[in-house]
């Protein structure tokens, strides 16, 4: 098929990460890995957001955090459901969505995981298949 979208991104650090890079690394694959979990359908979008979104607080960089947590991909690469903390809608099986939390230190760096899953009734199909490692140039 043609014209349908896909979004992943991906941190990558220039040198040996410092301690505090890693750790921060950490709690944004911890988040996105909840916020994967949750991604089940009948799920409210936003309790899918809150289960990233806890983590990420919990470990004191709520405020670092601006944005929703997802949104689903089709024929535009910003479309409808959209996973924030004030999601009303709740996910339908087969939906093509990416969770997608990140953190980010006003003039030290952040970090955003990102993959596109669809929703299923058994979890959720992960379609961006690539290391989830911190990559190292």
């Amino acid at each position: 098929m043609t014209g349908y979208h896909a979004d992943m991104t991906r941190t990558v650090a220039v040198g040996a990460p410092s301690g505090w890079q890693r750790e921060l690394y950490d709690l944004v694959l911890a988040a996105q890995r909840a916020g994967r979990h949750a991604l089940v359908p009948g799920a409210g979008t936003g309790e899918v957001d809150a289960a990233a979104r806890t983590l990420i607080e919990d470990a004191g960089h709520g405020e670092h955090f601006g944005h929703g947590l997802g949104h689903g991909v089709g024929l535009e690469i910003h479309e409808d459901p959209f996973l924030r903390s004030t999601g009303a809608g709740r996910l339908e099986d087969r939906v093509p969505i990416t969770v997608e939390p990140g953190v980010y230190l006003p003039g030290r760096g952040g970090v955003r995981i990102e993959d596109t899953l669809v929703t299923r009734a058994g979890g959720p199909e992960l379609l961006t298949r690539t290391t989830k490692e911190l990559l190292v140039l």
